[in-house]
Formats: C-alpha cells, sequence, structure tokens
C-alpha cells in the first residue's frame, strides 16, 4: 500500500508538471515563416481563433529557443520561454505549481525575467541579478553571429522538479519577438482543455489541424511517450515485486496451516469418530486461513496508509540518520568534512523534492481485497489434506 501511494503520487506529481507546465495538453507548433507569427500581434490574434474552437478551455502562445546564459562569470545551456506577462497568474497551472523563491513573477517589462531554481543556483544568480542570454542568429546563408541581451532576474520559481527547474528561463513575449531569432525559434500555442485525460483531446486536435493545415498539433502523451511508458513499466515493475512479496506472505501461511494439520492429526481423529465430517474440518481450517489474510490487512492497512501520508517526513529523518552516521564514520577515520557530500535517498535530480502523497481508493480496496482472496486459495490445499486425514490410521498410532 506505502510504495503503491507513493509511486502514484510520484508519477502523477511528475505527470502533472509535464504536463501543466511544460507540453499543456495541446502543442500547436509553427516556424517562423508562418504568416501567423509575423508579429507578435498576429500571433496573438491567432492564438485567440484557437481559443474559439469547442473543448478549449484557454490558450497561451510561447516563443521558445536555446541559448546560452551567462552570468556571476558562469555559463550554462538554457531554455528560454517567452510568455504572455500574466501567465503566472492567469494559468492555473503555473500559479498551483510554481512556488516563488525570491522576488516575484513580475514580466510586465521587456527586460525581466524570471528563473526556475536549479539554474539560478548554477549561475549564482538572485532576485535583482542581470543575467545575459546570447542566442545564435543566422544573418545571412552560411553565416551565423551570436546574438545578446541584457535581462533582469525579477524572480527565482521552482516546480519542485529539477528536471524542469534547471533549464527554464521566462522572459516577455514581445521579448521572444525582439531578441530571439525566427529562423531557429519555435512559435507555440499551448492549449489547455477541461480535461488532459479525456477521450475528447483527440476530436479537438483534429479541429486544430482543420483549422489550420501549416501548423504541427500534437498531444501532450504523443510529446513525452517516451518519458511515460518508462513511468508506467517502472509502477508495474513495483508492484510486481510487491505481488511477489504478498505471494511469499501466503505460501507462509499456507506452510503454518501444513504444520497446524501435522500437530493437530489427534484432534482431527478424534472430531472425525465423533461425527466430524471431512468438508466441516476443511472449513474450520479455510476460515482459519481467512482469518490470518483479514488480519494480516487489518494491521498492514493503517500503517501503510500512515507510511505513504508521512513519507517526505520518513524519508527526511532518514537521511539525516543516514548522514549523521557517514559524518561521524568520516570524523573517526578523520577524514576531512569537507570532501563530504549530503546522502540523498531519492535523489532530487530525478525525483519530486516534495511527495505529493494522493491516496488510490479503489486500488487500495482491490489490493486488500486480493490479499484476503489469496490467502483463502493458499489455505486450499492444508484444509482438503486435513479433511482427508483418516482417523483410525491417526489413533493406531497413538
Amino acid at each position: 500500500i506505502a510504495v503503491l501511494c507513493v509511486s502514484d503520487s510520484m508519477i502523477n506529481g511528475i505527470t502533472g508538471r509535464i504536463i501543466g507546465l511544460a507540453t499543456m495538453d495541446i502543442s500547436v507548433i509553427h516556424d517562423g515563416n508562418s504568416l501567423a507569427v509575423e508579429s507578435k500581434a498576429s500571433f496573438k490574434e491567432y492564438s485567440r481563433t484557437l481559443g474559439e474552437i469547442n473543448g478549449v478551455k484557454s490558450v497561451y502562445p510561447e516563443v521558445c529557443n536555446t541559448v546560452l546564459a551567462t552570468a556571476n562569470g558562469r555559463r550554462m545551456g538554457a531554455a528560454v520561454r517567452a510568455v504572455e506577462d500574466d501567465i503566472f497568474t492567469r494559468n492555473e497551472s503555473f500559479k498551483e505549481l510554481f512556488s516563488v523563491i525570491e522576488g516575484h513573477s513580475d514580466l510586465s517589462e521587456e527586460k525581466n525575467a524570471v528563473v526556475c531554481q536549479k539554474l539560478a543556483r548554477d549561475l549564482n544568480l538572485h532576485a535583482g541579478d542581470r543575467i545575459t542570454l546570447i542566442s545564435a542568429n543566422k544573418v545571412r546563408r552560411g553565416v551565423i553571429a551570436p546574438k545578446t541581451a541584457v535581462f533582469t532576474v525579477k524572480g527565482i520559481v521552482s516546480c519542485g522538479y529539477q528536471e524542469l527547474d534547471a533549464v527554464w528561463i521566462f522572459v516577455p513575449l514581445q521579448a521572444g519577438f525582439s531578441f530571439l531569432p525566427k529562423a531557429s525559434s519555435e512559435f507555440l500555442v499551448k492549449v489547455m482543455t477541461e480535461d488532459s485525460f479525456s477521450t475528447s483531446l483527440i476530436k479537438i486536435r483534429h479541429d486544430i489541424e482543420n483549422l489550420d493545415g501549416e501548423a504541427s498539433v500534437y498531444t501532450w502523451n504523443e510529446m513525452n511517450k517516451a518519458q511515460f511508458e518508462n513511468f508506467s513499466s517502472t509502477k508495474i515493475l513495483l508492484l510486481l515485486i510487491m505481488l511477489l512479496i504478498v505471494l511469499v506472505a501466503s505460501v507462509n501461511i499456507s506452510s503454518a496451516l501444513v504444520m497446524i494439520v501435522l500437530e493437530r492429526r489427534k484432534e482431527i481423529a478424534i472430531l472425525k469418530s465423533i461425527g466430524g465430517t471431512r468438508h466441516g474440518i476443511s472449513l474450520a481450517f479455510l476460515i482459519m486461513g481467512f482469518f490470518s489474510g483479514l488480519g494480516g490487512v487489518i494491521v498492514g492497512l493503517p500503517f501503510g496508509l500512515l507510511a505513504a501520508v508521512h513519507i517526505n517526513g520518513i524519508i527526511l529523518a532518514s537521511e539525516r540518520c543516514v548522514n549523521f552516521i557517514t559524518r561521524l564514520l568520516y570524523i573517526l577515520e578523520k577524514k576531512s568534512l569537507a570532501s563530504y557530500h549530503a546522502i540523498h535517498l531519492l535523489d532530487p535530480a530525478y525525483y519530486l523534492q516534495d511527495i505529493p502523497v494522493s491516496i488510490p481508493v479503489m486500488d487500495i480496496v482491490i489490493i486488500c481485497v486480493g490479499t484476503v482472496l489469496l490467502s483463502l486459495f493458499a489455505s486450499v490445499f492444508p484444509s482438503v489434506k486435513a479433511g482427508k486425514e483418516k482417523p483410525l490410521d491417526t489413533l493406531r498410532k497413538l
């Protein structure tokens, strides 16, 4: 139960961030030669047209490109996203999933920038600092010249997932048209619908394609197919491992019942001698196996739920204990603590920094019912064996 809740919450948390912050439900992509992206005004007008399609909840025009970001003598590759000024307040996913670490998410001026936390840490940036972005601008055929622009970091934000926090810089949409080279930029209109997992997503995609035959249109699961397949296979593998553990536990119940049958052969023989039936004795052992499984569920369910709900605290406490012991060993071995690196049980580079725990009620019900039925099934063999005991053979040996 704990593994199911944590893995489910982790996968849903990462998936929600990828959909809500990166691709959204549907991405409509144009290159720089399209008439729809000739200017900021035409691009926004085109976005409004897409917003009128039936089933579309909201649209967000965006210009994306890869740049070299430099600040404080450091350089990092980054993905610049030129977005609308009010995206951090108008977009529900941005408002809910992004937390402001420093400053504020103000993109009202063309030279403002909002930087994600991991990238800001790598560049040693703080709110109020300046950052230089260098893009590759094709000036004529075969000749590429760098184009630079200096932005003021108004805020540092984090979505709690370092894979995304390590690459994004947000600038105003106008800066995307004035600074980013058209030839190498992607012009996207990201579309949000009422339900990201609805089957109507395909219909909306077809409506967009019928409206604009020049655009490339992709749903969120098409753009991240490999990643989501990896999440699904990981979850299935974890549940398979848990199933094997439950199978071992059910074999233990079966083995315990076999031993009880061997130990109680005298009592079984006496019961049969005074009129006990084969089915009645088998039923008694089946009930014993059933209540063994039920007792395991009654004890295990609350502990599993408690472990799942408090998983962030459990991981933090475990990390502190491990790091304390490791530092102590460093001191005892007279090693320099300067070379010590903190141990993370869940590396934040690959996992969420805080797991947003959710309880999948229906899955837990299925697990509990399945566990009890498995215990009952494992009790069939020793129960039948107990019912087939021959009282005369047993009493003769006593």
